[in-house]
């Protein structure tokens, strides 16, 4: 069939889009039909998503696209980690966002009390302060009665799949975000919820992507949306984006840029390690079974809340200018871990990075070009730093680079990328996550027959942009000075030396574990 029309509804942790995905035979047209903001607001001491005025949005999205002509099918995706908690189909509060500060309080209780050993090897996802693990955590101390209220907990974007069509299952590769979820055995670590003494009753069952789960239902189910089914897509969006690479394997690193940078390899097998665990490897579930091993950084984030501040000042400047200021400066002048604790919440971004540097005997930033390069610089290196830790750990070479997102637009980032790395870099869609949710539904719809063919459509359907390294040994006396600001704050926050566990660990004759381990003890 060709002229067939799906929905891709993608919600990022800054703004959401419907997108109408036009598909042809060959290749997939992707219009953005709505475009919107995601605020989170802080009520009754919680910061919280505002699920009604998201679902609003989506409704709104969806119902211009559908008064226009026929949707095939509509599949949700979003951030990982977070979830809603229901009772008798009711969703009992908006979900709380992993910036809350209840998180940081939890992370640092249950390493103390059980360590990181335990609490990684169970799930194999990086020990960072927003996984889901450490939000039910802040529930189980601060609100235990919500926890027993509850019949049934979904992640964010099956939030939406069940005001869709009355869905009451997660999709796997967000599932396999939340700390909770055993990604080598291939259920809900129930181990773990008994050892930490959390309830398990309201567990959804945990679906394939491409999973059908009904049609539209209530007043959306109108004109153009009365037949549209409702399909689940690799739903973390992150899954999604990658699924829109062409050949991603162990020898492509893939950064998806946004305001978090997910930077990884996709395996068949998760690994599981002392290793992994001492580099903060995490394994997330992909599209097909596959695994994404990756680490979290923080991304752009940083950069949005200084842009935020300066707003609240009167100065109102665009991304672009931004990039334009930042490219007048001198490069590797300021390196900073922007993985520290400090830079997680909402705040006066400016003001901490410059404290930050100031305490550590940094060049400390002033101008908002001096800040922006700072980042800049600092996120390439940290990529660095993450190719460095997967070689070692799969012991693949990695010969390339593939950017999805919108950072992939900031020409002097994805420079300093080649070149930080010495790998090239190429930019895929800006859209990617949009394109692979619509690829899944259309595999699901018979459209398309396998993961190859996904990828063809991919690339017919996206232009890319090519960056190659200029060498410079500057790049690597600061990623020097990152590893050693890094390992630092992996000390600070209870989690050990890495690289100096690590050494030992190897030179008490331990090796390192090979591509396709699945799981070693670590304790």
């Amino acid at each position: 069939m060709t002229g067939l029309t799906v929905a891709a509804v993608d919600l990022g942790a800054e703004s959401g889009r419907v997108a109408a995905a036009r598909f042809d035979g060959s290749r997939i047209d992707l219009e953005i039909v709505h475009r919107f903001a995601n605020t989170p607001r802080e009520t009754g001491g919680w910061l919280r998503w505002n699920a009604d005025a998201l679902w609003d949005d989506i409704a709104e999205g969806l119902g211009m696209l559908g008064g226009r002509e026929s949707v095939a099918s509509v599949g949700v995706d979003t951030w990982g980690i977070d979830y809603g908690l229901y009772r008798d189909g009711v969703l009992l509060d908006d979900p709380v966002t992993y910036r809350d500060a209840h998180h940081v309080e939890a992370f640092e209780r249950a390493v103390a009390e059980f360590g990181s050993d335990r609490l990684y090897s169970a799930t194999g996802i990086q020990l960072i302060e927003i996984t889901a693990l450490f939000g039910m955590l802040a529930d189980a101390r601060e609100r235990p009665e919500l926890l027993q209220a509850a019949d049934l907990m979904l992640m964010m974007p099956d939030v939406f799949h069940n005001r869709l069509s009355g869905s009451r299952v997660t999709e796997f590769s967000v599932a396999s975000t939340t700390g909770l979820y055993d990604l080598a055995s291939g259920g809900w670590a129930l181990g773990l919820f008994d050892e930490l003494g959390l309830p398990s009753h309201f567990l959804p069952t945990v679906v394939p992507a491409g999973t059908d789960v009904g049609r539209i239902i209530g007043d959306l189910a109108v004109a153009g949306l009365s037949k549209t089914r409702v399909i689940l897509p690799s739903a973390h969006d992150t899954s999604s984006a990658v699924l829109s690479i062409p050949n991603a394997g162990a020898d492509t690193l893939f950064i998806s840029s946004g305001t978090w940078s997910l930077v990884g390899v996709v395996l068949d097998e998760p690994i599981v390690t002392r290793e992994s665990r001492l580099l903060n490897l995490t394994n997330e579930g992909g599209y097909d079974g596959r695994v994404r091993f990756l680490r979290n950084v923080m991304g752009l984030w940083v950069l949005q809340e200084c842009r935020r501040q300066w707003q609240r000042e009167g100065v109102d400047v665009s991304y672009e200018r931004l990039v334009e200021l930042a490219d007048a400066q001198a490069p590797l002048v300021s390196v900073i871990d922007l993985n520290a604790t400090e830079f997680l919440a909402p705040g006066d971004m400016p003001a901490r990075i410059r404290a930050y540097c100031a305490s550590r005997s940094i060049v400390v930033p002033a101008t908002m070009g001096e800040i922006a390069r700072a980042i800049f610089d600092s996120l390439a290196l940290s990529y660095r730093l993450v190719l460095e830790d997967i070689e070692q750990l799969t012991g693949v070479p990695i010969t390339s680079i593939a950017v999805v997102g919108g950072g992939g637009l900031n020409a002097l980032l994805q420079q300093a990328t080649a070149s930080a790395t010495g790998r090239p870099v190429v930019c895929w869609a800006k859209e990617a996550t949009a394109l692979g949710n619509a690829a899944a539904q259309l595999r699901s719809l018979g459209e398309l027959d396998s993961v190859e063919q996904i990828w063809g459509v991919a690339a017919a359907s996206t232009r890319t942009r090519s960056f190659q390294p200029q060498p410079d040994s500057r790049w690597d006396d600061a990623a020097h000075r990152l590893r050693n600001l890094e390992r630092a704050e992996t000390a600070r926050r209870g989690l050990g030396d890495s690289y100096q566990e690590l050494t030992l660990h190897h030179e008490a004759g331990r090796t390192v574990a090979p591509a396709r381990t699945t799981r070693e003890a670590t304790q």
